[in-house]
Order: structure tokens, then C-alpha cells, then sequence
């Protein structure tokens, strides 16, 4: 296939090969302009403005909705100077809970303007995770939506904060929350206690253009702007602090991979509170002019319908939802001819999937990213040239310009030679500023030498490419979500009946891995796999309930007593080899 757009910019030409001899490297530039920018977001906005003022930046082919570039930064400004307006400082927190809304993108830009720290919060949370990611965070400031599946969010919100029923707007003391000053709902109705979108968007005549000004000259590209909540081993959610420099960098350089222009139009069905959404899709985007064409929710017909009315040129997500593209029954009814490329990450493709979108999607430029959200998140990524189905498939591509990316000895902290097995680690621009509150954990994830540890086993080849052979850290990632085996363990331990329980993943053809649970049940008490569910049900978020229950007399233990997860993990492939 003919690639829709020739190459102009010299820097998006193939770089010449290093002489790797160690597994580490760092990724070259294309081209002679410095490796990383100094831009705050608001700053990194404004310039896209001026260059592509006319152009569409945001659409929602569903409905009636499209906002070129002068229109997008209206509306952020129109937001940013309402939030002032309301009371919102520089350095507070803003915990946004909703789905793709139209109103998402231009929040995560208008809060970055006033230099408030934005605080993604994942849609499929219920009470207990929303109530610790808000006292972690000392969040400040709620934005939500109303519900999505069967999450109703309103009422979350009114059981977890009473006081919004009888307290004034704009006094809120809440005991739960010491720090909460105001809930905001993303629309129209009136909510006891809330104040609507429409309504901050009015009070923004209130914020004069000397002080909106002021504010924005205040910030820094070094300072926090995003705070993503990711599951860790220890069972508790961690605050991952990233800044300006962080996500608007490794943004250029995701687009860069891709050859990104103003020219693209990119289709986006991930979930914008994931860095996938806000980083890998919006920043991308942002950096190089492209029209983001938004999917609320994933629903495989209304992403074709997307690409083919928008004329994509690109289309993002996570195996399983290329997967739901090419086997929906309308698939033959649409027309994909002006797609060439897109970031699959999230998860390893099958080589026929990948084959597929390449031959039938027309994605011959199709992307693997590969990081963590400590890392900005991305630490490699392949290039929009490469040309390999299997690197495609079985690799993480290339460190990007700016970062190294090594291979290290998890016991001797060497670096390991090629091909070596090792912890992948990075350092560079997009590493995070820390985990909030948590300095502890922070030293054990960036280490003295300004390592950043993944907990990924992996090796580098001879042409610099990674690939993934293994894993540290005890984790589940399911079609992209970091699920923490601890944090369901510490949950079901609670439920009646349940003497111990022990979590892993289990390999899925479909997400990567599945959550599996081997439990021991008290004595002269009987559960059932049906129990667990309900039990685990609109108590945490859908897709930590284990799919896979196992009842079991004990677990295996070493000499010392200590659980060997890793037999259990050989179990769960015995008993569901077709996960």
C-alpha cells in the first residue's frame, strides 16, 4: 500500500544504526532541533493555535459537535478563567471522573493554564477506590459526570460527601474530605450542592485578563500538571506525578514515531483518564496540529463509522479492540482506505491480527508503544517505517530520542551485555516527578542513578529493539489495566467464609491476562465461585472481579513459609489453558 502522505520533514527520516555493544541506549534525534521543549501545556496550546487556528481539533462524528483550533482555546480559556473564578489555585488538585466527554479535553487544558494539577480518575471506580484516591490525593476540587454502566456517580458522591445536600455552594466541610472545597457536575442539571459546567463557564468574566495572565506567566514547565492513580504491589494506589516537560515531550516524540501532521485526522476510543488517552492520543496530537476525533465510549461500529466519516488517518487502542473491529459482522461496510498508521499498545498482538489490520485496515504505519506511567509514559516505541510484522508484534520497538533505555542486573545493578535478560529501566525527560506522598516508594522505583525500574524482564537486541521476557513486579494487566493482586486479596479477605486468598494472572488470548483467585474457605463453610462475584460486585471496579475462581485446601509454600505465586501461576494455566 501507498502511504497517504509523502515525507517533508527531514528529522521523520530513518536514523542511522548505533554500535550497541551494551543492552542500553539512547535514543537519537532525527533531526538538529533540541531533543526536548520547555513549554507549560498552555504555552505548547497557543502555538498549535496560531498554526492551525482554522483547522477542526476536536470532533465527535456522533453528534453535533466540532471546534476548530480558535474555538478549542476559547473554550479552554473560557473554563480556566471560570475555575479562577471559582477559587481554583495554582498547585490544587482537580480529580475530573467522567467518560470521553466533550468537556474532558479542554479540562485537562484550561486546569493546566492555571496551573492546577489534574486528577484522572477511571471510570469503572466505585465507592471505595474514589473515596481513597480523594483523601490520598488531598484533592481539592470533583468534576463528574453522572454514571456510566451501573455506576451511578452522583449518588457515590452524595454517600461519600453528606454535607453537599445541606451545606451552600462554594462553603463545603466535609469530614470525609478536610481539603474538598467544591463538586462541579459535568451539565446541565442542577444538583444539590453542585455547581454546572454552564455555571463556571459563566462566572469566567469574573477573572480579568491581567490576572488570568499573571497566572499563566507563574508557571513552570518543571511543575506537576497530571496526577494518574496506578495499581502497585503493595495493594494501594499511587499518585504518579507527571509535569509539563514530561507529557508534552514524550507527546512530540509519539507523534514524531507516527509522522504526525497537521495533515492527520486520529481516532480516539481509549479512555482519556488512562495516559494512553491524555498522553499518548491528546499530547501527540497537540504537538503536531492533528484533528482528534473522539469515540465517548468504545463501541466497534461507532469507531468504523469514526474513521470512515472523518477521513482518519490514524486509529489508536489496545488489541482487543482492533480485535472487536475485524471480527464485527459490518466490518466489510465501511471503508478504512484513508487510515495508514496508529498506536497499538496496551498488550502484545497476535501476528494474523496485526497481519489484518496492515492488509484489510490499511495501517501499514501501525505503532507499538511500550512504558509505564511512571515513564511518562512511554519509554520505546517502533517507528512509523518499520516494516517487520513480527517486530511489530513481538518487540517494543526502539528507545525514543531523549531517553535512555537500559537493561540492568536486578541483583548485581550491572548493565547487562546484548540479548542479556534484565529489568528494563529508563532515565530521561519524561520520568516522573514521584509518586504523592510517597517518597519511599519512589526510591525504589527511580533509583540513585536516576534509573527508572519497570519491573519488566526483558533483553535489547543488536538493532536496539526491546522485547519482553518476563516480569518483577507481582502484576496483572488486563487489555491494558494494571490491576494489583493484593489490593483484590486485601478486598475478598473481608468477605465471610473466605480463611485466605492468593491472585494472579492467568494468560488470555482476548486481554492479555485474566484475574484468577485460589481461595481457602473457613472451616464448615461452603462458597461459591457465584458468591465471590457478588460479592466483589459494584464494590471494586468491574474488571478486578476475578474471572477465574479456584477453592483449594492450602497453598504451596517454601521452606521459610513463604507463598510461591509462581505455582500457582502454573496452576491457573492447568486449569483454564484457553483463558
Amino acid at each position: 500500500m501507498q502511504t497517504l502522505f509523502k515525507l517533508t520533514d527531514p528529522y521523520l527520516t530513518a536514523p542511522s544504526k548505533p554500535p550497541y555493544r551494551q543492552s542500553v541506549s539512547r535514543g537519537l534525534p532525527w533531526h538538529h532541533l533540541p531533543v526536548t521543549h520547555s513549554y507549560t501545556l498552555g504555552q505548547l496550546l497557543d502555538q498549535t493555535i496560531a498554526r492551525c487556528g482554522v483547522q477542526d481539533a476536536l470532533v465527535y462524528a456522533d453528534r453535533d459537535f466540532r471546534l476548530t483550533w480558535y474555538e478549542f482555546g476559547q473554550l479552554v480559556d473560557d473554563l480556566a478563567c471560570g475555575l479562577m473564578a471559582l477559587g481554583v489555585k495554582k498547585g490544587d488538585k482537580v480529580a475530573l471522573w467522567a467518560t470521553n466527554v466533550p468537556q474532558w479535553i479542554p479540562l485537562m487544558f484550561a486546569t493546566a493554564k492555571i496551573g492546577a494539577v489534574l486528577l484522572p480518575l477511571n471510570t469503572s471506580y466505585t465507592c471505595a477506590e474514589i473515596e481513597f484516591a480523594l483523601k490520598q490525593s488531598d484533592t481539592e476540587n470533583l468534576i463528574l459526570m453522572n454514571g456510566t454502566r451501573d455506576t451511578d456517580y452522583v449518588q457515590i458522591v452524595y454517600e461519600l460527601i453528606p454535607e453537599l445536600r445541606e451545606q451552600p455552594r462554594g462553603h463545603l466541610v466535609s469530614a470525609r474530605f478536610p481539603l474538598l472545597k467544591r463538586v462541579i457536575f459535568l451539565g446541565p442539571e442542577k444538583h444539590r450542592g453542585m455547581y454546572s459546567m454552564n455555571e463556571v463557564q459563566a462566572m469566567s468574566v469574573q477573572t480579568s485578563l491581567v490576572d488570568y495572565t499573571a497566572r499563566q506567566a507563574a508557571l513552570r514547565c518543571h511543575d506537576v500538571v497530571n496526577m494518574q492513580y496506578t495499581s502497585g504491589t503493595t495493594g494501594f494506589p499511587k499518585g504518579v506525578q507527571l509535569t509539563h516537560s514530561n507529557i508534552a515531550n514524550d507527546g512530540f516524540w509519539i507523534g514524531a514515531c507516527q509522522n504526525l501532521s497537521v495533515r492527520d485526522r486520529v481516532c480516539i476510543p481509549v479512555p482519556l483518564f488512562h495516559c494512553f488517552g491524555c498522553v499518548l492520543c491528546v499530547m501527540s496530537c497537540v504537538n503536531h496540529g492533528c484533528t482528534m476525533v473522539m469515540v465517548e465510549k468504545f463501541d466497534p461500529v461507532q469507531v468504523m463509522m469514526s474513521v470512515e466519516k472523518e477521513h482518519c488517518t490514524a486509529l489508536n487502542g489496545v488489541p482487543t479492540m482492533y480485535i472487536a473491529i475485524l471480527d464485527n459482522p459490518l466490518f466489510s461496510k465501511f471503508d478504512f482506505s484513508s487510515l495508514r498508521t496508529g498506536i497499538m499498545a496496551g498488550s502484545t498482538c497476535p501476528e494474523k491480527r496485526m497481519q489484518q489490520c496492515v492488509e484489510q485496515m490499511f495501517m501499514s504505519e501501525v505503532t507499538i508503544a511500550y512504558g509505564l506511567t511512571e515513564s511518562g509514559p512511554v519509554m520505546t516505541m517502533t517507528r512509523y517505517f518499520e516494516t517487520s510484522i513480527e517486530r511489530k508484534c513481538t518487540s517494543l520497538g526502539q528507545a525514543l530520542p531523549g531517553i535512555e533505555v537500559a537493561i540492568i542486573h536486578p541483583e548485581t545493578g550491572a548493565i547487562c551485555e546484548l540479548n542479556e535478560p534484565g529489568e528494563i529501566c529508563c532515565r530521561g525527560f519524561a520520568n516522573m516527578k514521584g509518586y504523592y506522598k510517597m517518597p519511599e516508594q519512589t526510591a525504589r522505583c527511580i533509583d540513585q542513578n536516576g534509573w527508572l525500574h519497570s519491573g519488566d524482564i526483558g533483553r535489547m537486541d543488536e538493532d536496539g529493539y526491546y522485547y519482553i521476557t518476563g516480569r518483577l513486579k507481582d502484576l496483572v494487566i488486563r487489555g491494558g489495566e494494571n490491576i494489583s493482586p493484593k489490593e483484590i486479596e486485601n478486598f475478598i479477605s473481608h468477605m465471610p467464609g473466605v480463611k485466605d486468598i492468593q491472585v494472579v494472572g492467568v494468560a488470555s488470548k482476548k486481554y492479555g491476562e485474566q484475574v484468577a483467585a485460589f481461595i481457602i474457605q473457613s472451616p464448615h463453610v461452603t462458597i461459591t465461585e457465584t458468591d465471590v462475584q457478588d460479592f466483589c460486585r459494584n464494590k471494586i471496579a468491574w474488571f478486578k472481579i476475578p474471572k477465574y475462581i479456584n477453592f483449594v485446601a492450602d497453598f504451596p509454600m517454601t521452606a521459610s513459609g513463604k507463598i510461591q505465586k509462581y505455582k500457582l501461576r502454573e496452576e491457573a494455566i492447568r486449569l483454564w489453558p484457553e483463558a
